[in-house]
């Protein structure tokens, strides 16, 4: 009798504990980002007290005049300027020849005063332009957003201390670090195998010691592996692909997607979501990242450490 009562009552201690378990702790990249910021700030103060007038500079290029680059570069030049960094913005207009932007990114490279150089991509040109070729025409050294072959093939052979991490990568890595969980010995998924975000993002977890596994389009199992991460990036480009029920219970969930559903509440008639049904994952997940206000803000904060790292070791082979 005594037996059957602890019995009951464990039940119902368990049950209860579920009903109060709280839904995830949120992951802002807003406050992660500021932090970075304000840090490379004091850092480019360092810099120019030391070497009297020196600034970093950025030089972001651009063919044509998309809406949605437009308004991207106005938020990297604002993030450049509030840390001291010298931005500048040369926009080519869509008549602009493949040779032409090669002549532009070459003349950039020369330059010493610049110290990192982003093409803002699509490349918006009514003539063909190989964007593989232009990625890898920018100087590995002022390769800020870390996209070309050299930088990349440095990071999958684990060379991280010698090239450019991609800068939406290397934000996640980040908010995981906010959360106080150890990468290493843990499984890691990544949904995605772009070269900006999946593949990158599977070597860094994996020269971080973590156990990885990339699924893509090809995956026939997605939810049985979703539910064996413990850290867990999806960067698909596919709106709220991810359901709840997939999500390991405690994992760490980057969501690095940004999709426009449509919303009749809206004054613009959408909404932006990520790749993750977020309001059904938050109930599983022990840390999560909002959309927006997650992973944009530490792609933007990246671009601009990489930017000052790039100035410092310029400035380290001065003192050579």
């Amino acid at each position: 009798m005594l037996s059957l009562a602890a019995h009951l009552l464990g039940v119902r201690a368990t049950g209860y504990q579920r009903s109060l378990r709280s839904i995830a702790t949120v992951i802002s990249g807003n406050k992660t980002s500021k932090m970075v910021r304000e840090r490379l700030k004091k850092e480019v103060e360092k810099m120019t007290n030391q070497f009297s007038g020196f600034r970093p500079g950025l030089v972001v290029l651009q063919v044509g005049d998309r809406d949605d680059s437009n308004l991207y570069i106005s938020t990297k030049l604002k993030a450049a300027a509030e840390i001291g960094i010298e931005a500048k913005h040369i926009r080519l207009p869509n008549t602009t020849t493949q040779d032409e932007v090669l002549h532009s990114i070459i003349s950039v490279n020369e330059n010493a005063c610049v110290h990192g150089l982003i093409v803002q991509l699509p490349l918006d040109s009514t003539n063909r332009i190989d964007t593989e070729l232009v990625t890898n025409t920018v100087s590995p050294q002022k390769d800020v957003d870390g996209l070309s072959c050299i930088n990349a093939g440095k990071l999958s052979r684990g060379d991280l201390n010698h090239c450019f991490i991609p800068c939406t990568p290397n934000g996640c890595m980040e908010l995981i670090r906010q959360t106080g969980m150890s990468v290493a010995g843990k499984h890691a998924v990544v949904i995605g195998r772009s070269k900006i975000v999946g593949a990158p993002m599977h070597d860094l977890l994996l020269w971080n010691h973590a156990t990885v596994t990339t699924c893509h389009s090809k995956t026939p199992d997605l939810p049985e592996q979703v539910g064996r991460a413990d850290i867990l990036v999806v960067g698909a480009g596919r709106a709220e692909m991810v359901r709840g029920e997939w999500v390991k219970e405690g994992a760490v969930v980057i969501d690095c997607g940004i999709n426009h559903v449509p919303d009749e509440t809206k004054p613009s008639g959408k909404r932006v979501v990520g790749d993750i049904h977020y309001s059904s994952a938050s109930q599983r997940a022990g840390y999560i990242t909002p959309v927006p206000g997650g992973v944009g803000p530490m792609t933007v904060a990246m671009l601009m450490e990489n930017t000052v790292q790039s100035a410092q070791r310029f400035l380290l082979k001065l003192r050579r």
